[in-house]
């Protein structure tokens, strides 16, 4: 079949995606793998954000990592499905994979041009650079699916308003500062990964308890960027600038994202009092970015506080630490088992928008909303993913849970059903039963995988 009949074969239904994020790219290739064609809108560079640098598509703004690949652990859990299912981005993310230990991290201008290569190639999905305010809600013959991610636009921002009917949401998150690695004095620093778990490929600053002191009373001294009248600083709780940190008690950073355990110093034998890990930011080695030290401060103030790290005294910064707003809406008030609204069904939402905080969270939700709206431009319905999955678990979780007190949510085994009471009282080993958890989750993610097929086929009968 040629690409201009492909183009038109399900035409009774036009679907758009708004915003070629992680979530929206991914959802726009699941569509068109199927045989349905898809609208794919993306501002930038027409408009840009206050985050992003290129009008590369799925361009990560803050780390480069998608957590952890150790088996059996959540994260993993996560992208195992997501693997099974034939996810793009994360077969683009293994290709532009860099050594980062035990975690998948990649090349950030890598993955965002293979990415924007495969999507503006595929016949299936037009391209529209341009910026979206409106949405269809009720015109029977679209479907929208809603991938702006955490920068949307003031104007989306305020249609999205109105269809929920309530005020919005809002977070901040912050980006870590990039340094040059020929900057690094290595003669202060060594290699190791946490308890020797992969390679090590992360540069380790250890801090005497001196060291440290001085560090953190140049921190508390530090002078943030002052809060524009617009911005209320509720920071997601899981991605905290270092100064809010610290503000917590003198030892706070020691047991967040300076924590020495597990990081024996080789030179000495001994775990350094404190430690700042750099993980390496692209396939050329040539800058590492600070783990865990997204900022808010003013940039001199940055420059003269991190340089105070061992290894950075002489530090060349390319980038610095900000902070931009993150948006997202009230998943359980306002979204259905499949993603879609309660009050509008033909409008979905995917990615960090919906409720969901991580790349890989945010590609997951893409996959699994791009299958849904292909079955539905199919003229099929194919079922929830089970809730015994992580897939199922972080969409329970963004519907499902308590509308008062909601907040954005990362995979982890507390999202999951828990084993039996017996089971539990029976297996005490933690990674043991880990093991069972992310077992039964892939037995129940390929069992209804494999139910799927036929409702997700892309044979011209079952269209509209």
């Amino acid at each position: 079949m040629s690409d201009s009949q492909l183009k038109t074969q399900h035409s009774k239904l036009t679907i758009r995606i708004i915003g070629a994020g992680l979530a929206g790219c991914e959802a726009a290739w699941q569509c068109a793998r199927r045989g349905v064609a898809v609208e794919l809108f993306e501002m930038r560079p027409v408009r840009t954000t206050p985050a992003h640098q290129t009008a590369d598509f799925a361009e990560l703004v803050c780390s480069n990592s998608l957590k952890s690949e150790s088996e059996n652990t959540a994260p993993w859990l996560l992208k195992e499905e997501m693997r099974r299912g034939d996810s793009l981005l994360l077969r683009i993310a293994r290709d532009a994979s860099v050594p980062a230990g035990h975690a998948l991290a990649v090349d950030r201008e890598v993955f965002a041009k293979r990415v924007t290569e495969a999507i503006s190639s595929e016949p299936l999905i037009t391209i529209r650079r341009e910026e979206v305010t409106c949405i269809a809600e009720d015109d029977a013959g679209v479907i929208t699916i809603v991938a702006t991610g955490p920068l949307t636009s003031d104007a989306l921002s305020q249609e999205v308003a109105r269809l929920s009917g309530s005020s919005h949401l809002y977070f901040y998150d912050s980006i870590s500062p990039i340094v040059e690695a020929d900057s690094i004095d290595m003669s202060r620093c060594y290699f190791a990964a946490r308890y020797d778990k992969g390679t090590a490929d992360y540069i380790n600053c250890p801090f005497t308890k001196e060291e440290y002191d001085r560090f953190y009373d140049a921190l508390a001294a530090a002078q943030p960027v002052e809060a524009k009248d617009w911005e209320k600083l509720d920071y997601f709780e899981g991605c905290l600038p270092i100064e809010e940190i610290g503000r917590r008690g003198r030892d706070t950073l020691r047991f967040g994202p300076m924590k020495p355990v597990g990081l024996r110093d080789p030179r000495t034998g001994q775990l350094p009092y404190a430690v700042v890990q750099l993980r390496r930011e692209n396939l050329r080695a040539d800058s590492y970015n600070l783990v865990g030290f997204q900022n808010h401060l003013k940039f001199g103030e940055q420059a003269r506080v991190l340089r105070l790290v061992p290894g950075l005294e002489n530090a060349k910064f390319l980038r610095y630490g900000q902070i931009h707003r993150n948006t997202y809406i009230n998943g359980p008030a306002l979204l259905n088992e499949r993603l879609a609204m309660k009050r509008h069904s033909s409008v979905y939402f995917a990615g960090q928008i919906s409720g969901v905080e991580g790349y890989t969270e945010s590609i997951a939700t893409g996959q699994i909303v791009g299958q849904y709206v292909a079955a539905r431009a199919l003229g099929a319905e194919m079922a929830p993913v089970p809730r015994e999955t992580a897939l199922g678990s972080l969409v329970h979780y963004i519907t499902r849970a308590d509308p008062k007190h909601f907040q954005p949510a990362n995979i982890t085994f507390d999202l999951l059903p828990a084993l039996d009471e017996t089971t539990r009282r029976r297996v005490r080993d933690k990674k043991l039963r880990h093991k069972m958890v992310c077992d039964q989750a892939l037995a129940a993610f390929d069992a209804w995988r494999t139910a799927s097929q036929a409702a997700i086929s892309a044979e011209p009968a079952h269209a509209e």
